[in-house]
């Protein structure tokens, strides 16, 4: 019907405050996990540094002779910032309205944004790279792959960097991340060879036990003391809101608050992954 208003995405939402808590806390604009090579600290003061070793791990993977640059999902654009630092000319694809002004601000003139998923996407460039930094399990793996193939040049490369599930016969209590199998078998219908394959998943799972530190020790205290402020100053209202949000706080509650959201949860169930494909030439 004309005149509603379009529902807001659950996954936008949550990359935006994601963004917002980055900034206030760690005075970052990166989105993506960070990476802790044997031997080096961890902790909750660590992460920004931990997510530039992240980025400087992206860059020193893509191959010689790369100039052109499509950056998929593009987080706030920090990456892209980066990388057109560094002289590549770098194109963005983001469907995020929030995170797609962020990109705009930092992308320069000769860029382009493209506010569309990578399946929308209709454009008559092509690229010496695509990159994907913990964006392609947002992408359908068919589709994804499928463009992937008709926006790269022949000997062109795709990377992806991003976490993965196992088979490992019970659910992960954190959510995300394409089957591996079923990636691996997809892939292998393309005109794809595989140059690189680095697992990292030990290195960046420390990303997880600070997303713990920071839901027990400070979401779950800081939720409960705005129920009390509620229940003791608004009962009828804080009634309603309970009742009208059960089932999402119930699922917020199962899925965030159990404590099984952990590194060591995260190794079992994920494998994180840099992969470096080269488009065969036609």
């Amino acid at each position: 019907m004309s005149g509603q208003t379009p529902k807001v995405n659950s996954k936008e939402v949550g990359l935006e405050i994601g963004l917002l808590l980055a900034r206030f806390f760690v005075n970052s604009e990166d989105l993506h996990f960070g990476y802790w090579p044997d031997g080096s600290p961890t902790g909750f003061l660590t992460f920004p540094e931990a997510q530039e070793r992240h980025s400087n791990l992206i860059f020193e993977n893509i191959p010689e002779g790369t100039k052109t640059l499509l950056d998929v999902g593009a987080g706030s654009g920090n990456l892209a910032k980066k990388l057109s630092d560094r002289g590549y000319r770098v194109d963005c694809v983001s469907p995020s309205s929030f995170l797609s002004d962020a990109i705009e601000s930092k992308l320069p003139a000769e860029s382009t944004l493209y506010r569309s998923t990578l399946e929308d996407l209709q454009t008559e460039k092509s690229y010496d790279l695509i990159l994907f930094s913990e964006s392609f399990q947002y992408v359908k793996l068919q589709q994804g792959i499928a463009q992937c193939e008709r926006f790269l040049n022949d000997g062109g490369h795709l990377l992806i960097c991003d976490f993965f599930r196992l088979n490992v016969g019970e659910r992960s209590p954190l959510r995300g991340g394409k089957k591996l199998d079923n990636f691996l078998k997809t892939i292998s219908e393309f005109p794809f060879r595989l140059e690189t394959d680095i697992d990292i998943t030990k290195e960046t799972a420390p990303t997880i036990g600070i997303l713990d530190q920071f839901l027990t020790e400070f979401l779950e205290p800081a939720s409960s003391l705005t129920g009390k402020y509620l229940s003791s100053n608004y009962p009828l209202i804080a009634s309603l809101l309970k009742w009208k949000m059960r089932k999402r706080l119930a699922k917020i509650r199962r899925v965030y608050l159990s404590g099984n959201i952990t590194a060591e949860s995260f190794i079992k169930h994920k494998s994180y992954r840099l992969f470096l494909y080269a488009k065969n030439s036609s």
